[in-house]
């Protein structure tokens, strides 16, 4: 369990009809040299769509976790990756938008998980409801129109929808029918999340199968096991002027799955600004 090669030549099953396989492949193999096997045909929509006709049947890890568990079995394999991502706001501005990508590795030989993440504001993410073709026209410019997909639905009819279009044509074509479909005019007009229909997207997936490739490479000092990783943080950074406890980070917390062993990283500074002081700035 503890071997650097412990997936060198094994096949670790991956769930996608989008070509994540394009940029979870490469990372993932390089970092491990297991060979990544792709199943397309069966519909990952079960899992949850972003348009909300399918719910996700729970958080995004807990649906990752499924997808690979699915991936798994219908290749006959004990290691499973698997892609989900989340778009909404800005944990701290409700006016930015924020995209997090996890790429989870389930082997069930070892017992063990490991996740790579990314989380920013590189993303397209948006939606208008749109009364006059000029406006649903910027809104696609400024998304990246047609490098990047768009979807179409009309505004008070949410059930309904044109996903994947990627031509100014169909994009018009699709914006009539929304908005003599809807009962106010107008058409709603949002980018596409999918993968294949979104470049920044991919490459934000990109970045979540490199940090899981990194986190692989984290070994713990005791057992050897892959995915050291921080878990928590603790929190209490002694303020620079008056010695009271922040909320600011003093230590991160790294734990092992397979030993439970545990080791505390101090923060790299020894005092928190005052600013972040609720007793010297209140």
């Amino acid at each position: 369990m503890g071997d650097d090669r412990v997936l060198q030549g094994r096949r670790a099953a991956l769930l996608t009809k989008h070509g994540k396989e394009r940029v979870i492949a490469p990372a993932l193999e390089k970092a491990t040299g297991c060979r990544v096997v792709v199943h397309s045909s069966y519909d990952t929509d079960l899992y949850g769509t972003f348009t909300l006709e399918t719910a996700r049947p729970g958080s995004q890890l807990e649906t990752a976790r499924l997808k690979a568990k699915k991936a798994m079995e219908l290749l006959d394999t004990d290691l499973g990756v698997a892609s989900e991502g989340s778009f909404g706001p800005h944990p701290g501005n409700p006016f930015i938008p924020w995209n997090r990508e996890l790429v989870l590795l389930i082997d069930d030989a070892s017992r063990l998980e490991v996740c790579g993440e990314y989380a920013g504001p590189e993303t397209n993410y948006g939606q208008l409801a749109a009364g006059d073709w000029e406006e649903a026209e910027a809104f696609a410019e400024k998304a990246g129109f047609p490098g990047h997909f768009l979807i179409v639905s009309p505004h008070t009819e949410k059930a309904a929808f044109v996903k994947g279009i990627s031509s100014w044509e169909k994009l018009r074509e699709a914006f009539l029918w929304g908005t003599a479909r809807s009962a106010d005019g107008c058409a709603l007009v949002q980018t596409d999340m999918r993968a294949h229909a979104n470049p920044t997207r991919m490459a934000n997936i990109k970045r979540a199968a490199e940090d899981l490739a990194r986190r692989i490479a984290q070994k713990c000092p005791q057992c050897r096991a892959m995915g050291f990783a921080v878990v928590s943080c603790q929190r209490g950074l002694p303020c620079a002027w008056c010695g009271l406890p922040t909320h600011e980070v003093k230590a991160k917390v790294s734990t092992c799955q397979n030993c439970g062993f545990t080791r505390e990283t101090p923060a790299g500074r020894e005092h928190a600004d005052p600013a972040w002081c609720s007793f010297c700035n209140p």
